[in-house]
């Protein structure tokens, strides 16, 4: 009986050995790939911020009426800062490409002076409000970070003066111009990115910087006297030229979705 046990005993582990030599080796898989977002830059966006600026402006002096120079071109300036809201709406297509459409105002104070070297008077023109409505392309060189250009129309709105004699400590005004507006376009650039990329979970929230160049048409700004109330029979030209620099937050409607899983 022994015998016959131990017999089974052994022909059992032979027969174990074998199927086991028999299995192949366990398959290897990997590990499930990490969830990655969507990120989708179609749809409306809002955005508000604040920047420095200066324009320049070529100016001369001239009969009026009549028009007859009466200096050369001399080129003035003025700086100063600004604050910008706006509105867009932007459609991603093929992939990394992404266009646009958008509105903005901006609001400040970028002076600087208004000078009549002929009657050796000047006074100060600032730029009161500007705006503008155009269109971007931009590239995305990351999911969440776009570099673009943008262009289109621009407007804006510039005051009066009051100009005094070129003395030291000027002195009281002698004559004055009217607050005008100017049209023109514009072309710029820039950057915007989702705060995410600074370590921040804020799920639509960007920030942009862009740099913008405006030019406008030249004005005939006539001068009236103040003593008399009437025409001084000369005018000043201005043709603006603007450069602004800002930083804004934006807000994004639609920005993210439902997440998707690499495929191996």
């Amino acid at each position: 009986m022994k015998k016959v046990l131990l017999a089974l005993t052994a022909l059992a582990a032979f027969t174990g050995s074998a199927a086991a030599a028999d299995l192949g080796a366990r398959p290897y898989t990997k590990a499930p790939a990490p969830v990655m977002p969507v990120y989708n830059w179609t749809g409306f966006y809002i955005f508000g911020g604040a920047g420095g600026g200066l324009w320049a402006a070529d100016s001369n002096v001239q009969t009026f009426p009549g028009a007859v120079a009466l200096t050369r071109d001399q080129r003035l300036g003025g700086s100063g800062w600004f604050g910008t809201v706006g509105v867009g709406y932007d459609w991603q297509f093929g992939g990394r490409w992404v266009a646009g459409i958008f509105g903005d105002g901006q609001f400040g104070d970028i002076r600087g002076s208004l000078s009549d070297p002929f009657n050796g008077i000047e006074g100060r023109e600032k730029l009161k409000t500007s705006y503008a409505a155009g269109v971007r392309v931009g590239y995305l060189v990351a999911p969440n970070v776009l570099s673009y250009v943008n262009g289109g129309y621009s407007g804006s709105e510039w005051s009066g003066t009051n100009m005094s004699t070129l003395a030291a400590g000027g002195g009281p005004t002698v004559a004055t111009t009217d607050s005008f507006q100017r049209n023109g376009w514009f072309i710029g650039g820039g950057v915007e990115n989702n705060l995410d990329i600074f370590g921040i979970t804020a799920p639509g929230w960007f920030m942009k910087t862009e740099y913008r160049s405006a030019f406008y048409d030249r004005v005939t700004l006539p001068q009236t006297d103040v003593a008399t109330g009437l025409p001084a029979g000369t005018a000043v030209t201005f043709k603006p030229w603007t450069q602004t620099i800002s930083t804004s937050l934006v807000y994004r409607f639609n920005w993210g979705g439902a997440p998707i899983q690499a495929k191996y």
